[in-house]
């Protein structure tokens, strides 16, 4: 009789992260279980009568915590998660987390504190955030306006922390390891969005905002406090140059030079292509404009 393949949960599956997460252990033929609202079974944080339906029958799972981990809760949540996963018989806990908040940091210890295996996965901002959702919109405009200065941070590519994620659920020698990961240099935002601009051929100004300002244009749009605080606090507290080191974590979980021998340009990376930006219509909405849907959810780790 043949044996069935252990099921992967993927908590986030519709995310930057868990999307390709997702993709790649299908393509591998591995069994997959989508964790998100609009899955069948649905999965929700804030809803945890919706949690034991999403893991029963699991083996492994990749955690990924929306809005974010800094958020007031967010460890208590996790914990909540982790010891159902332990009781319901999850042999692996595969966590997404975020490079230099403290409330981050008290999640992973929750998870390496579960004493079943784990990896965690502590990522610098995405290069998708330039791409999808969250910078993209404003990109598009030709203007990009945030809280931040010249401080540089090592841009993180979505598709590499996948590898590394799909590493840790699926082969062996990743038990019990904290990888950072990074992109292979640091750039500033003003610096990222010049390259983006050279590479796609276009017009794109970065222009730094004080907080307070940042802040207005998002009460303007109506964002909830909490919410507004969270973005405020990714801008001002995390990004203070603690994160501007490149890690060697990618390099470590995949036993490999950067995968897919970018050199760190971003000409070179797929999502932020001329296609990406160019396909898309431009609207004239001011430099401060600030989408729900850019920062609804945060997401700048997902």
């Amino acid at each position: 009789m043949k044996t069935a393949q252990p099921i992967t949960l993927v908590l986030g599956a519709t995310g930057k992260t868990g999307r390709r997460i997702t993709q790649r252990l299908e393509a591998a033929g591995l069994p997959v279980r989508r964790g998100s609202r609009d899955a069948n079974p649905p999965f929700d944080w804030e809803d945890r009568s919706t949690w034991d339906a999403v893991i029963d029958g699991v083996q492994s799972v990749y955690i990924s915590f929306q809005p974010d981990l800094a958020v007031p809760g967010a460890p208590e949540t996790i914990q909540a998660f982790t010891e159902l996963a332990v009781k319901s018989g999850v042999h692996k806990l595969v966590l997404l987390s975020g490079r230099g908040e403290v409330e981050a940091q008290q999640a992973e210890r929750v998870v390496q504190d579960s004493g079943i295996d784990w990896t965690i996965l502590r990522a610098s901002w995405f290069c998708q955030n330039f791409s999808e959702a969250h910078f993209l919109e404003p990109i598009v405009q030709g203007e990009l306006a945030l809280p931040v200065g010249q401080i540089a941070e090592p841009f993180v590519d979505a598709q590499d922390i996948a590898e590394c994620a799909v590493a840790a659920l699926t082969q062996p020698g990743h038990t019990n390891q904290l990888y950072e990961l990074t992109g292979p240099r640091a750039l500033t935002f003003a610096q990222a969005v010049a390259e983006i601009a050279r590479a796609t051929g276009r017009n794109i100004e970065f222009v730094a905002v004080s907080p307070d300002a940042y802040r207005q244009a998002m009460e303007r749009e109506q964002l909830p406090p909490a919410l507004i605080d969270l973005v405020l606090y990714l801008f001002t507290t995390v990004l203070d140059g603690r994160n501007t080191p490149v890690a060697d974590g990618v390099q470590r979980a995949l036993g490999r030079p950067w995968p897919m021998a970018y050199s760190g340009h971003w000409d070179a990376r797929p999502a932020t292509s001329a296609t990406t930006y160019g396909a898309l219509p431009l609207r004239a909405s001011g430099a401060m404009a600030v989408r729900r849907k850019a920062v609804a959810g945060t997401g700048f780790v997902d």
